[in-house]
């Protein structure tokens, strides 16, 4: 491989591209295409990715011969494929329903893999992927992924140790073809809560909700305000706000009603309903529903409904209202001029559904360390 020239990574299930984030923002990589089903999260990957060809279309429809006829691009030129299949049915929290045809996309990454046979590939999905079938499922997709010849192991990493706002854990499943053993990024942060880290001495402590957005403005329910609240307070929110347009994006929040203003009004620091006088406890719910996350710790995982309260954990440490969809970006690391496109709920579908873009700085360095010592670049 010439010295000057880029791996080619092709990107499967985008998304807005919180996977390939790494790749993109790194000159040694290029990439090429890009296959995403949802229309405005196809529009959303396009804005920020504007050299990538993006195929909005069923999996089923993307193929190597698709590719080689639109940019000239043989399959034997892809160096790498990343992609993370929708997961709601591996999800711990969904109802993890094995006939749930989103559960077998991953037949169609491997169909995908056996067209253009990259050196090296990178599938990502939830934890609850262990677990699936009593770890059967994980067997199967890594026996698929064997069967053409790719040296294949998994490790769950959790993007709050590499400095994300967030405790988010993924199954990083790599498969290479390479002569040198890939070897996954090591933490850069700790969890200053568990007595029993032996590392923390070396590492940086997991970034909190207050250091992630304490910049933003303060507001409440049916508010918005797209002016700073202050300068940047440390290295994360510098980062963020490097090439941030004039005007802040995204930074509103919906309308609530009187009551649940009251029910988030009353909630103390990391509270929960139980936390609540009786009068104010929702009737109805499930765990992680109606509570407020913590300032001073990382936020918990959040989802597509990250506005909603009575979905998951995602009400504001200090507002009484739930998260913004800038919040949800800054959570899952997208810089402050990332786009998403569409309603606000297609804007909270495109961050919740991600993958933090520090995850994928990390991973994308361990994967361009793996080629360099193997001399392919």
């Amino acid at each position: 491989m010439s010295k000057t020239k880029k791996l080619k990574v092709i990107d499967l299930f985008s998304g807005v591209g919180g996977l390939s984030y790494g790749f993109a923002h790194d000159d040694n990589f290029e990439i090429v295409a890009a296959n995403e089903i949802l229309p405005n999260m196809a529009k959303a990957y396009s804005l920020n990715h504007p050299t990538a060809k993006v195929y909005a279309e069923d999996i089923k429809d993307f193929s190597a011969e698709k590719v080689e006829k639109d940019l000239g691009i043989k399959a034997s030129e892809i160096d790498i494929i990343v992609g993370g299949p929708p997961c709601q049915a591996y999800s711990t929290v969904g109802k993890r329903l094995i006939d749930d045809p989103r559960g077998k996309l991953f037949q169609e990454y491997y169909r995908v893999l056996k067209e253009f046979n990259p050196k090296l590939f990178l599938f990502e999905n939830v934890k609850g992927l262990l677990s699936m079938q009593d770890g059967e499922l994980l067997k199967t997709i890594i026996s698929l992924f064997e069967s053409l010849g790719y040296k294949v192991k998994y490790k769950l990493l959790n993007a709050a140790d590499y400095g994300a706002p967030q405790i988010r854990e993924r199954v990083i499943i790599i498969g290479s073809k390479l002569k040198t053993e890939f070897e996954y990024p090591e933490p850069t942060h700790y969890n200053p809560e568990d007595e029993n880290n032996l590392f923390k001495n070396s590492l940086k402590p997991y970034l909190t909700l207050e250091e992630a957005i304490s910049d933003l403005p303060f507001i409440k329910t049916n508010e918005e305000s797209f002016e700073y609240a202050n300068e940047p307070q440390n290295d994360f929110q510098k980062l963020m706000r490097k090439n941030a347009p004039e005007k802040l994006m995204d930074h509103s929040s919906p309308k609530n009603n009187d009551k649940l203003v009251k029910i988030m009004e009353s909630l103390p620091d990391g509270g929960t309903p139980e936390d609540l006088p009786e009068s104010l406890r929702p009737t109805s719910g499930f765990k992680n529903t109606y509570c407020r996350l913590w300032w001073k710790r990382p936020s918990t995982t959040i989802t597509r409904n990250l506005s909603t309260p009575s979905s998951s954990r995602c009400i504001h440490p200090k507002a009484p209202r739930p998260l913004t969809t800038r919040e949800g970006a800054r959570i899952q690391c997208f810089p402050d001029d990332y786009q998403f496109y569409g309603s606000r709920g297609d804007r909270n579908l495109q961050i919740g559904n991600a993958v933090p873009t520090f995850l994928s700085n990390a991973v994308a360095k361990a994967i361009l360390k793996n080629f360099k010592i193997d001399n392919q670049i």
